[in-house]
């Protein structure tokens, strides 16, 4: 499925020769991953197709003569486009081409050069771990280095993953956004305009049954078990209190298999929530805290009167979904234009035989929509497995033991609109299909 890369702004430089060039800020989950001009976007593609040939999606073409406005905004769209859509492929992902070009432009557009550094790495029960790295390793090896020094088999990488996380008033938590494999989790930590953050590990799997899998590694099942206690605390997922008794007695046992084999039976145990948001139901306006995984969306909606209503929608009964940029430019004039992160994201889900638009509004839309490609990914990858006969792609020794489905039997669910104003949509502008099983 295509990576939320977008690029909503762009901005006039003058160049050595008098002339001026095009810089184009490009994001991914909603924060700031680099600076680029069409010329190393352009080299980048030639690389590309000289090893990957005429798979790739087309590259906007060049103009010899001054652009227009419409122009510049139409070349815009084309090169998010091709960002979106070169990302489609898993061979391209892991490509050293690929790879090798965004490290470049990440440390250049931050001024960081190649050096050693320590990296402060947030485990699941608060603790912090120091690991030696490179400012240029990108996630995927920061992950393998954090692995090697607690004991974590190689093989079970897959089932983890690295997150910018923040601590928010009174010690609470925020899950901000998953770091991807090419991503330089040093640069990311200190380009983001978020405060008081830290790179941690956790858990990347939004099926709970998924924790049978990681049962014979002892690193991996202090792990998860970490992370159940700090998702109890945080109060993410939620025991009944005869539940949190056993749970508690389970816990100065030190049973960490009978505390997981509990803890899956508990409310949200394994979701991903996000912070406060509000929403369109029952009307506009209305507060909403939300709870992702085990294959649903489970949304506590306070309503006018300050009652809540909890409301769950099966990913069975979700057809597709957008995210919308509801932001502004800041600094219009200045040498750096930045944005103001407003989201939006809309699902649409069937009602009694109707469908429907759930829409809310949350800086974490990024999050939420690479949850919900995580749960249609892992149904599919299960729908797969009980069905020897669908196309799979074998993964390469040293990467997760799950199934990758083949390009050919992905569909996209998601789409993105990056716009610098409020943009009205209507049915026929999501660009993604209803799901095989529908």
């Amino acid at each position: 499925m295509k990576m939320h890369f977008c690029i909503p702004v762009s901005q006039q430089r003058p160049d050595a020769l008098g002339g001026r060039y095009t810089l184009y800020s490009v994001y991914l989950d909603g924060l700031l991953f680099c600076r680029v001009r069409y010329s190393q976007l352009h080299r980048w593609n030639e690389q590309l197709r000289r090893v990957f040939g005429n798979c790739l999606p087309p590259f906007p073409p060049k103009y010899y003569l001054a652009m227009t406005t419409s122009m510049a905004n139409e070349r815009r769209d084309q090169l998010e486009h091709y960002l979106q859509n070169v990302t489609v492929d898993p061979n391209m992902l892991r490509s050293d081409v690929f790879v090798e070009f965004l490290k470049r432009v990440q440390l250049d557009t931050f001024s960081i050069t190649t050096k050693k550094a320590a990296l402060d790495v947030l485990l699941p029960d608060g603790r912090s771990m120091e690991v030696e790295i490179l400012t240029s390793d990108t996630a995927e090896r920061v992950l393998e280095v954090v692995s090697h020094k607690i004991g974590l088999c190689r093989e079970l990488l897959g089932y983890f993953g690295l997150f910018l996380i923040r601590f928010c008033k009174e010690g609470k938590l925020s899950v901000m956004k998953k770091l991807a494999d090419f991503e330089l989790p040093y640069v990311s930590l200190r380009s983001s305009e978020l405060e008081n953050c830290k790179v941690g590990l956790r858990k990347w799997y939004m099926d709970p049954s998924l924790d049978s899998l990681l049962m014979d590694c002892r690193a991996a099942v202090n792990l998860i078990y970490m992370q159940a206690i700090q998702d109890i605390q945080e109060g993410w997922a939620k025991p009944t209190q005869a539940q949190r008794q056993e749970l508690e007695a389970l816990q100065e046992e030190g049973n960490q298999t009978k505390f997981l084999e509990l803890s899956r039976e508990v409310r949200h145990y394994g979701c991903v929530q996000l912070d406060p948001c509000t929403c369109d139901y029952p009307e506009p306006g209305c507060g909403a805290v939300l709870s992702v995984g085990n294959n649903e969306i489970s949304c506590c909606v306070t309503l006018p009167g300050s009652q809540t209503q909890q409301v769950v929608f099966p990913m069975s009964r979700v057809k597709c979904w957008q995210v919308t940029f509801l932001g502004t430019l800041l600094d219009m004039d200045g040498p750096q234009r930045t944005l103001n992160q407003n989201l939006e994201l809309r699902f649409q889900y069937s009602e009694e035989s109707r469908w429907q638009w759930f829409v809310l509004y949350t800086k974490q839309a990024f999050l939420l929509s690479s949850c919900l490609k995580k749960m249609i990914s892992e149904k599919m990858a299960k729908r797969a497995a009980e069905n020897p006969e669908m196309q799979i792609e074998v993964p390469e020794q040293g990467k997760s033991k799950k199934y990758h489905i083949q390009q050919s039997q992905q569909k996209d669910y998601s789409s993105f609109l990056p716009r610098t104003s409020k943009i009205k949509t209507a049915e026929g502008d999501c660009v993604s299909r209803t799901p095989e099983e529908e």
